[in-house]
């Protein structure tokens, strides 16, 4: 890297406290939501520095949402190096620090996103500082994404589009999320619906006046919690913590008067699938369900995808990139509950892994933060594993 382009790059802290200092929630909420594309402007630049091509996705209309694409190096056997720049609301009141800024105490650096997961670009960054370009031999592909933290869309539209950003030349994916930099090789995948049922409402004193919405949303759940039952008995792998998939009834709302029947009423779930559970499969069986449980009730019914879901993942244990990283950190592969982007990466035909510095413990919390200490080591093992797979002719 020649030395002017060197001297663009900010020192470490200064790469986390521009990022931390450059807001970027996303929200299903459209009067909390944000963009993120300053964040990847920020990156772009950095990366262009160091010598990548990068490339600017716009996700909407409004083209305040992006991906970056950063590649250098030729080949057919490359890194990928992935993570997402926005971040989840937070309440400024429940915060001792700024949320929105660097700050440094106890050997920590606190702020929004710290640990989930703009570190992970400065630790990226900071990798690369002794690593010439030149010498790659292999291509080296760093992507930013948006809105992981609600809709998967930035992961999903770089997926749609893996062959003109050259993914294809790529082999091992690494998803920088907060895993104390243990590899982890399988997570559960999560899904979250909506079930509308729509009755008729009518005045309480006579049941023939309407058709109840909520008495047909019991029979909704006891169904429900029998199919529960059966994935439960059905699917189990003991590698988890929770070893059978979950379903949870997490929201109802019905009716808005005791002495009106209930027109209608909305339930909705979550379903954390494990590995070998496709999530299109269980939204077809729902539907099969619902539709014979209600069907001689009168009460019509939809449903409705909260988001469109995140398929589980999993890597083989002996596969290359999971035994290079377990003796690189000399910590076994991990199996957890969280889900990430990890899934669209595999579906692409690369082989992941999720490894980054900081802590899920530390992730969606007021006064998140991330060990200082843990910086350094992070960014060695993301240097050496460039220099395993792109600095040498791996086959």
């Amino acid at each position: 890297m020649p030395t002017n382009s060197r001297q663009k790059i900010p020192d470490f802290k200064s790469l986390i406290q521009q990022l931390l200092s450059t807001p970027s929630i996303s929200c299903t909420s459209p009067a909390i939501d944000q963009g993120n594309l300053h964040v990847i402007e920020l990156l772009a630049d950095w990366f262009e520095a160091l010598g990548f091509h990068c490339e600017i996705q716009p996700l909407d209309e409004t083209k305040n949402k992006a991906n970056l694409i950063a590649t250098a190096g030729l080949g057919d056997n490359g890194l990928v190096l992935a993570g997402h720049t926005d971040t989840v609301p937070c309440d400024e009141n429940r915060w001792q620090v700024e949320p929105f800024g660097l700050t440094e105490k106890d050997g920590r650096f606190y702020g929004l996103g710290s640990c989930d997961m703009k570190s992970f670009f400065a630790v990226i960054i900071e990798a690369l500082k002794t690593i010439d370009l030149q010498q790659l031999q292999q291509p080296l592909i760093i992507l930013a994404t948006a809105d992981e933290e609600t809709s998967m869309a930035g992961a999903k539209a770089i997926a749609r589009q893996a062959q003109a950003f050259g993914l294809n030349r790529a082999r091992y994916a690494v998803i920088g999320e907060p895993t104390d930099m243990r590899p982890v090789r399988m997570h559960k995948g999560m899904m979250m619906e909506s079930i509308q049922l729509t009755g008729q409402a009518g005045h309480s004193s006579n049941p023939a006046l309407g058709n109840n919405a909520l008495e047909a949303m019991h029979k909704v759940i006891s169904e429900l919690l029998r199919w529960r039952e059966e994935l439960q008995s059905t699917y189990k792998n003991p590698l988890f913590e929770v070893p059978v998939p979950t379903m949870n009834l997490g929201h109802i709302h019905g009716g808005d008067n005791p002495n009106r029947i209930c027109g209608s009423c909305e339930l909705q779930i979550d379903i954390r699938p494990l590995p070998g559970m496709e999530i299109s499969d269980l939204r077809a069986e729902m539907q099969q369900r619902l539709k014979r449980v209600l069907q001689e009730t009168g009460v019509q019914f939809k449903t409705e995808a909260l988001f469109d879901g995140v398929n589980a993942m999993e890597t083989d244990k002996n596969a290359e990139l999971v035994q290079l990283a377990e003796k690189m950190t000399q910590s076994e592969s991990q199996v957890v509950a969280f889900s990430t982007e990890a899934p669209f990466y595999n579906a692409m035909g690369l082989q992941s892994i999720v490894m980054g510095p900081g802590s899920i413990r530390q992730a969606h919390q007021p006064d998140e933060y991330i060990e200082m200490k843990a910086l350094q080591p992070a960014a060695e093992i993301i240097r050496q594993l460039i220099e395993h797979h792109c600095c040498s002719n791996q086959v």
